[in-house]
């Protein structure tokens, strides 16, 4: 008779929510968050501003969480919305990776795309960016970062990131992906 299988142990993550908390649309509290993170078996969790940013641990595999935690607010909350749970050791390999962080001097101004699985990077890559906007882009092992030295409201490709066009990816400005990363 084999071994019973040894349960996973946990490990530190953060889930990353697209859309939430813009405007008056998709209102979900971070408490609420907090809640349901918790009520999925995770623990130590820390809300990090309003914008759907969470670090815990969890025994649960990242990407069964995401969709656990995308079932359980649209089923809980009624709100459709997007989920990505990334390991403390990725996301600190998309922060180490990041080509830009030098170039950039205002962190509001560089944005990090995290893709959802079923994403393609080398999409991104494909979208015009306008003539003489002056920004960059650059495509990671894992995320694309973008700087947009005009401001990220007067850069076309991160008006497409944030809009519908960028629907498979959220996206972080550098000064909340540093403030994640220092809480993991």
């Amino acid at each position: 008779m084999g071994a019973a299988p040894r349960p996973c142990e946990a490990q530190r993550c953060v889930a990353l929510l697209r859309g939430i908390n813009v405007g008056r649309g998709k209102r979900l509290p971070m408490a609420g968050l907090a809640a349901l993170l918790e009520a999925l078996g995770c623990s130590g969790v820390r809300t990090l501003l309003n914008s759907g940013n969470a670090v815990f641990d969890s025994a649960t595999a990242p990407a069964a969480l995401a969709t656990q935690l995308q079932a359980a607010i649209r089923e809980q909350l009624a709100l459709d919305v997007p989920v990505q749970v990334r390991s403390a050791a990725e996301f600190r390999a998309i922060v180490t990776d990041n080509p830009l962080a030098g170039a950039a001097d205002d962190p509001s101004r560089l944005l990090v795309a995290f893709p959802a699985p079923s994403a393609s990077l080398a999409e991104i890559s494909r979208w015009p960016a306008a003539p003489g906007d002056g920004g960059e882009l650059r495509i990671g092992a894992h995320a694309a970062y973008l700087w947009c030295p005009q401001g990220v409201l007067e850069s076309p490709l991160a008006a497409a990131l944030l809009g519908k066009a960028g629907a498979q990816f959220t996206t972080r400005n550098w000064a909340t992906v540093q403030r994640i990363a220092a809480a993991l």
